[in-house]
């Protein structure tokens, strides 16, 4: 439950950050490339969890492509898969990446949902970008908003397959999750332990669904 919390409290907000970030430029740039970009960022979310995470064991290998470009520069890089300082952190930047087109696409349809002529007078009264951003879009966003963190929080609590692809859980158990620990309890037969864990996910899934929808509900 503590790599499941870490990973969760970690990469949830980054992802949010980035793709909110994406999305308002793209929302500010020319149609075509916009839609050439929107590809481009989706097109993880669309390939296979395990196809993906399989490109990247292999780019996070000791010899792979990563530590190939870092001793151009001289630099001596780690064994990323199976360091319990780098193992984690390996898996949620692969992560981040493959999931934020989901969110970018969410939160790219939520800023064009925003009437133009809200923050044009908002100019007008001479609001600057950052106060037109901060006092205008991130409240009428507050429903993308919420609804990207759900969806997010509840995948990111269920994360398995990277883990069971790029690093069996290892080291040490550093990046064993709970959804992968329920798996291996059912795999060793020990059923009652794997429905109570699986129990004690669905709770937490609730309750932290709950608390968002606290959080972030409209007024």
């Amino acid at each position: 439950m503590g790599v499941t919390g870490i990973f969760v409290l970690v990469g949830l907000p980054i992802t949010m950050v980035i793709a909110l970030a994406f999305a308002v430029a793209l929302n500010k740039g020319s149609k075509h490339l916009n839609a050439f970009f929107r590809a481009v960022f989706y097109a993880p979310v669309v390939a296979s969890v395990v196809a993906v995470s399989v490109v990247w064991r292999y780019i996070l290998q000791k010899d792979g492509l990563l530590n190939s470009l870092l001793a151009v520069f001289g630099i001596a890089g780690p064994d990323w898969l199976h360091d319990t300082r780098y193992a984690l952190p390996a898996l949620m930047v692969m992560t981040i990446w493959r999931n934020m087109g989901t969110l970018m696409i969410i939160f790219l349809a939520g800023l064009q949902a925003i009437p133009e002529e809200l923050k044009e007078a908002a100019a007008i009264d001479g609001a600057g970008k950052w106060r037109i951003f901060r006092s205008i879009t991130l409240p009428l966003l507050k429903p993308t908003l919420l609804l990207g963190a759900v969806l997010l929080s509840v995948a990111y609590l269920q994360f398995f397959e990277e883990s069971f692809v790029m690093t069996q859980g290892g080291p040490l158990d550093s990046t064993l999750s709970a959804a992968y620990y329920v798996y291996q309890k059912f795999g060793f037969g020990q059923y009652g332990i794997a429905s109570a864990a699986s129990w004690v996910l669905f709770i937490i899934i609730a309750l932290v669904s709950v608390l968002q929808f606290r959080i972030l509900k409209e007024d």
